[in-house]
């Protein structure tokens, strides 16, 4: 999968080849995704981050940016953060044999944020599609990391 850099210097790299070669190095690694959006001006801004988690002792982030006109509706712009994370995930699982422990979303439980509404169907097809789904106010590394990269 193209598009991937390194969040501490943003080289570039081989997204398959880059997770193959953390988890022959470290057999416990957690591989978790999430994405993020942020509108600006005149575009949208999405990021998807793949987060090699390494038990009790830290964390390494890549990730992809993506530009494009900007997305208006609520609802759309963060089902286009569902559908990237997914995609991500898919690669690693179908193509490269990766198992993805979660994904995290931008997404809250709770009915007071606009992103509620989107709750129960992103849940459920991201759970449907065989992974774990996480959403705030949980602890989301992988969003966290990709909303620091959106900006």
């Amino acid at each position: 999968m193209n598009g991937f850099h390194e969040m501490n210097d943003g080289a570039p790299v081989h997204l398959l080849e880059h997770v193959h070669a953390a988890l022959t190095a470290n057999p416990g690694v957690e591989v978790l995704v999430g994405s993020d959006s942020q509108n600006h001006s005149g575009y949208t801004v999405y990021t998807t981050t793949v987060v090699l988690r390494y038990h009790r002792n830290g964390a390494h982030v890549l990730y992809r940016r993506e530009k494009q006109a900007r997305i208006r509706d609520l609802w759309t712009r963060l089902w286009g953060e569902v559908e990237r994370s997914l995609e991500v995930a898919e690669v690693l699982r179908n193509e490269g044999g990766v198992t993805v422990s979660r994904i995290d979303m931008d997404i809250n439980c709770d009915p007071r944020f606009a992103s509620h509404k989107l709750h129960t169907t992103a849940v459920g097809y991201v759970r449907a599609r065989g992974y774990e789904a996480r959403t705030k106010p949980e602890m989301l590394i992988a969003s966290w990391a990709a909303n620091v990269l959106c900006q």
